[in-house]
C-alpha cells in the first residue's frame, strides 16, 4: 500500500508542476512587445514594453525557484530524505511534539534559506532594475531574522497544539483543532494590524487635512462607523502602492500606503476606500472567513480519515508511524483538492470584486476608481492581457481591462436620462 501512496505523490507532484508550467505557457502566450489597441490611452509605448519584460523576468525567475523546489521534493522522496530526518530526530527525542517541532523547523529553516538568494535576486536585482525597490540590505536582513520569530512562535504554536490535541483527545481531535483554528484565526484577523503590522512597519494615524476630511464626509454619508485611519510606511520597501481593512465590526481600520497618498489624487484614494468599504458592506469578508473555516473543517475531517495509517508515514521513507510524516504526506495527497477548492475561492473573489467596484461607483464615483485602477496597474507594471485560463486558476482579481469595461457599463446604464 506504501508503494502505491509513494507513486501516487510522484504523479501527484508531476502534474502540479508541469500544469503550472502550462499555465505559464499560456500567459507568455499573450506577450507582444507592440503595443495592443485595447491598451492605448492605459499604457504608452515603452512602460508597455517595460511592462512585459518585468513580467518575463519575474515569470523566469518563478520557473528557476519552483523548479529547484520540485527537483528537491523529489529528491528527498526518492532517497528517503523525509524518512531519514524522522530517523534523526528520533535520537534526541520521542516527545510527538518536539518530534513535530523540530521536523517542521528543520524543514522550513532549510526551505527559506535555499530560497533566500532567489528572493535576494528579486529584491535588489529585479525589483532594483525596475524602480519598485526601497528596501535596504539592513532592512531587508532584519525582516528576514523578524520573519523566522515570528515563524517559530505562531508556526511553533500552531504545531504544538495540533500534536498535542492529536495525542491527548482521541478520534475527535480533528474537532478540538478546527475550534482553536477558528478562533486563532479570528484573533489574528481582529489584531493583525495591532499586533503584527509593526513588527514591521510603522503605522501613523492620517494627519488632518483635505484627504482625512473626504474620507471622513463619504463615511458619514455611508453611515459607516470609521474611526481609526492610518498611514503606512509602504515607501521603506517599495514603490507600489496598496490600502486595506483589517478587524472586523467596531475594530475595524483602514491602513493606507504612503506611496498610494503620493501617487493618486484625493478622490482616487477615497474611490478605493469606497470600494473596501463596499467588500464590508457586502459582507464578503464575513463570507470569506466562514468559507475559510468550512475548508479548514472539511480538511481537518479528511485528515482524521487518513492520519492513522502507517501507510502514509512508510510512503515517505519512514520506518515506523510518524504524525508528522503522516501529515506531510496528507499534505501532499491533498494538493489537487486544494487546487479545485481554490479555483472556486478565487471565482468567488472576483465576483465579489465586481460588487465592490459597483458600489464605489454606485456612491462615489466610477470615473475616480478607473483613474485608481489604471494608476495602480500602470505603477506596479501590471500584465493587463493575462490568458483567460490563467486568469480563472490564478486570479482572486479581475483584470483591469474587464474592471474598467464593467464601471464603463455601469457609468452607461446609471446615467441619468435626457428630459
Amino acid at each position: 500500500m506504501e508503494t502505491a501512496l509513494f507513486y501516487i505523490i510522484l504523479v501527484i507532484l508531476v502534474f502540479d508542476y508541469c500544469f503550472d508550467r502550462f499555465m505559464d505557457y499560456l500567459n507568455a502566450s499573450r506577450w507582444s512587445n507592440q503595443l495592443p489597441g485595447e491598451l492605448k490611452g492605459i499604457y504608452d509605448e515603452e512602460k508597455y514594453r517595460k511592462s512585459q519584460n518585468y513580467a518575463r523576468e519575474n515569470m523566469r525567475m518563478g520557473i528557476i525557484t519552483s523548479s529547484l523546489s520540485f527537483v528537491l521534493v523529489i529528491g528527498m522522496l526518492v532517497f528517503g530524505g523525509f524518512g531519514w530526518l524522522d530517523q534523526y530526530i528520533r535520537q534526541f527525542t520521542q516527545h510527538p511534539v518536539t518530534m513535530a517541532l523540530l521536523f517542521f523547523a528543520v524543514l522550513g529553516l532549510a526551505s527559506d534559506i535555499l530560497s533566500t538568494p532567489f528572493d535576494i535576486y528579486h529584491t535588489f536585482v529585479i525589483e532594483e532594475r525596475y524602480g519598485f525597490n526601497r528596501t535596504s540590505p539592513g532592512t531587508y536582513f532584519l525582516d528576514k531574522l523578524k520573519g523566522w520569530l515570528l515563524a517559530l512562535v505562531l508556526g511553533g504554536l500552531l504545531i504544538a497544539v495540533f500534536v498535542w490535541f492529536y495525542t491527548f483527545t482521541g478520534p475527535w481531535f480533528w474537532l478540538y483543532i478546527w475550534g482553536f483554528i477558528t478562533a486563532f484565526s479570528l484573533f489574528m484577523t481582529l489584531f493583525y494590524s495591532t499586533l503584527i503590522v509593526p513588527i514591521f512597519n510603522k503605522q501613523t494615524p492620517l494627519e488632518q487635512g483635505p484627504l482625512r476630511d473626504a474620507i471622513e464626509a463619504y463615511a458619514r454619508r455611508q453611515n459607516f462607523q470609521l474611526n481609526d485611519i492610518y498611514v503606512i510606511d509602504g515607501s521603506r520597501r517599495s514603490t507600489k502602492a496598496n490600502a486595506y481593512f483589517s478587524g472586523l465590526g467596531p475594530r475595524k481600520r483602514i491602513v493606507l500606503y504612503d506611496t498610494l497618498i503620493r501617487d493618486h489624487s484625493i478622490e482616487e484614494v477615497v474611490a478605493v476606500l469606497a470600494h473596501e468599504v463596499g467588500h464590508y458592506r457586502r459582507k464578503h469578508t464575513l463570507k470569506g472567513i466562514l468559507l475559510s473555516v468550512l475548508h479548514t473543517g472539511i480538511m481537518l475531517y479528511l485528515l482524521s480519515l487518513f492520519i492513522n495509517r502507517p501507510e502514509l508515514s512508510l510512503a515517505l521513507g519512514g520506518q515506523q508511524f510518524s504524525f508528522h510524516l503522516a501529515l506531510l504526506a496528507f499534505g501532499l495527497l491533498y494538493a489537487p483538492v486544494s487546487l479545485v477548492l481554490g479555483i472556486a475561492t478565487n471565482q468567488l473573489s472576483r465576483k465579489h470584486e465586481y460588487q465592490a467596484d459597483a458600489f464605489a461607483a454606485t456612491t462615489f464615483d466610477a470615473s475616480a476608481l478607473q483613474n485608481a485602477l489604471k494608476k495602480l496597474s500602470v505603477n506596479n507594471l501590471s500584465n493587463l492581457r493575462p490568458h483567460p485560463w490563467y486568469v480563472f486558476v490564478h486570479y482572486s482579481h479581475p483584470p483591469l481591462l474587464r474592471r474598467l469595461r464593467f464601471l464603463e457599463q455601469f457609468k452607461k446604464e446609471n446615467q441619468p436620462s435626457g428630459g
